[in-house]
């Protein structure tokens, strides 16, 4: 009998063992925090379980977690086996707070942890946090916008520039861009950054490192709230973790953090209609006008050169030249436009001009009146006028001008030039009629032929126009050609150089539309010109197509384009010319 209840007890204490072998705490990075800090707090267990149910942290803010962590070992024979539940919470206010119990089941029993008090205290001047590595990389890591200026006026140049900060207790290894700002809004260019250098500063006071990622020039399209879309990175952070080398130095660790620059938004100001010149087309900025030409004096039938310049800073590209007055006696030739512009954070600086090619073909005195530009100045808020001085062209040698350019008399007579009736032939060599006969001359025969042998020709030609006028797909292709030819040559021209062909191809689109439209569609945004657009009865995908080509100009400044995409942009843009002008 005793020693029945000898084995009873045995086994009794034997099944006390194994319960007391199971271990299920909880554990605070500390006791006493202040409200501006963070607590970590610890579920640790010595043998795996199952539906862990952790606390509600009310009066807290989860701000990391959980996270899960196993470890193993074998010490003389012994297994150690070790598994971590951790959360960081950010208390919401002062006072004794309590971390409640947390449940895990272990081998079909459940185990509550003890509940801990809490005492939040007033902030602390220099806070600490749990050793918690995506809070560690949050806190020291920061992507901020930098914006020249938050209210802007209408095609002004403001400047955004992407710095990344860094505390020095983590460090960067590698960086991608997640998401680009499009910016919908504006005419945009990046300036581009050939070495990214560290430089030491501040954040909100602190000792940092920083870096200038991206740099845009931006020229706002519409008025009213505009807003600039955020950059997103994914960057690796290397943060100090808990774990030391043999030398006591602290190891690494790192992660993944994704981070947002934020939306910026700008209170764009539109232009002041007081004051605002007649001929006044949208330049914004400071600039210098000028007209000059490469030469006064010239002899009928020497070409000159005529320049109309604009020199400065601001929004060149987006705005028209004023056209040169030339005199009606002086053959002069369209145009051809001339820029050299670069981009740096001050905005658009260089020079834009038309070059005329202009012929005389009489002798004479020519005045190439004085013309006018007109541009708004931000820093002074008013407009400006710049005008020309007249030039005068002297044709020294040629035929005369038929009008009369005398003097009157004290006879009251006229005084005419010497050479006034010159073109008038003195010895015409005039034969009387009947002197010689017209039959049988070459003369006779060729005419009495060719009408029989031209009326073939004119047979071939009716057919041949009869199928042209019947081809109407033909006549589609050869009007496409002609508008191509007239509003996309320069393009054209400019295949294979990515800036200057997207520059030019959206500046042929807004053309084209303002000579159909009667508009300056450089001032509107694409939302406007659709809008303008459907008004006039365009299919909206006709409108799109437009657009879309707009927007490949947009985005060929800040990413790469191939020699097929232009060529494929350029044929859209014929085919969207010709498409537009068939419903226009």
């Amino acid at each position: 009998m005793k020693l029945k209840y000898l084995l009873i007890s045995l086994l009794f204490f034997m099944a006390a063992g194994v319960q007391a072998q199971v271990k299920f705490e909880a554990k605070v990075s500390k006791n006493k925090l202040g409200v501006n800090e963070r607590l970590r707090v610890d579920f640790e267990m010595n043998k795996d379980g199952d539906n862990f149910r952790p606390p509600s942290f009310e009066g807290f803010t989860v701000v990391g977690g959980p996270n899960q962590s196993v470890s193993q070992s074998f010490v003389n024979g012994k297994r150690s086996y070790s598994k971590t539940y951790s959360f960081f919470l950010q208390p919401n206010s002062r006072g004794n707070k309590t971390i409640d119990q947390a449940e895990i089941i272990i081998d079909e029993t459940t185990y509550k942890t003890s509940p801990i008090d809490i005492e939040v205290t007033a902030a602390v001047d220099e806070p600490t946090d749990g050793d918690n590595a995506e809070i560690v990389a949050a806190d020291n890591l920061h992507l901020v916008a930098e914006v020249s200026k938050g209210d802007p006026y209408l095609n002004e140049a403001i400047t955004v520039v992407y710095k990344l900060y860094v505390s020095p207790s983590i460090s960067v290894s590698d960086w991608r861009e997640v998401d680009n700002p499009n910016f919908t809004d504006f005419w945009s260019q990046n300036i581009d950054i050939r070495e990214l250098r560290v430089e030491n500063g501040e954040y909100r006071g602190e000792p940092y490192r920083f870096v200038e990622l991206r740099k845009s020039i931006l020229y706002p399209q519409k008025t009213g709230e505009v807003e600039i879309e955020p950059l997103t990175l994914s960057i690796s952070v290397d943060v100090p973790g808990e774990r030391r080398d043999l030398f006591g130095r602290r190891l690494y660790k790192t992660v993944n953090k994704t981070v947002s620059s934020g939306t910026r938004t700008l209170n764009v100001k539109p232009l002041p209609e007081e004051g605002k010149p007649i001929d006044f087309t949208g330049a914004v900025g400071k600039f210098s006008f000028d007209v000059k030409t490469n030469k006064t004096e010239l002899d009928a039938s020497e070409s000159l050169q005529a320049t109309v310049e604009v020199k400065g800073n601001g929004n060149l590209n987006l705005f028209e030249l004023p056209s040169l007055e030339v005199p009606s006696s002086l053959e002069v030739y369209d145009p051809e436009r001339s820029e050299n512009v670069n981009v740096s954070l001050r905005g658009k600086e260089g020079t834009i001009s038309d070059n005329y090619t202009i012929i005389p073909t009489q002798k004479g005195k020519y005045p190439l009146n004085s013309i006018s530009f007109s541009y708004f100045d931000p820093q002074t808020e008013s407009y400006q006028r710049l005008t020309s001085e007249e030039i005068m062209i002297d044709v020294k040698r040629g035929p005369s001008s038929p009008a009369v350019a005398g003097s009157q008399r004290s006879g009251g007579g006229t005084s005419l030039p010497s050479d006034q009736f010159r073109y008038i032939k003195l010895n015409p060599q005039l034969k009387a009629i009947g002197e010689a006969s017209f039959f049988n001359t070459p003369v006779f025969w060729g005419s009495l032929v060719l009408p029989i042998l031209a009326v073939p020709l004119f047979i071939l030609f009716g057919r041949k126009r009869q199928a042209m006028a019947g081809d109407e797909k033909g006549l589609r292709i050869k009007k496409a050609d002609r508008l191509a030819r007239k509003y996309l040559s320069e393009a054209k021209k400019k295949l294979g150089d990515q800036k200057e062909f997207y520059e030019a191809l959206e500046r042929a689109m807004h053309n084209y539309l303002k000579a159909k439209l009667h508009i300056q569609t450089s001032e509107m945004s694409k939302e406007k010109i659709s809008e303008i657009l459907h008004e006039k009865g365009i299919n909206d995908e006709d409108i799109t197509a437009f657009t879309d080509i707009l927007k490949s100009c947009e985005f060929a400044r800040y990413t790469p384009a191939s020699q097929v995409s232009m060529e494929q942009d350029y044929a859209k843009a014929v085919k969207v010319i010709s498409t537009l002008d068939k419903q226009l």
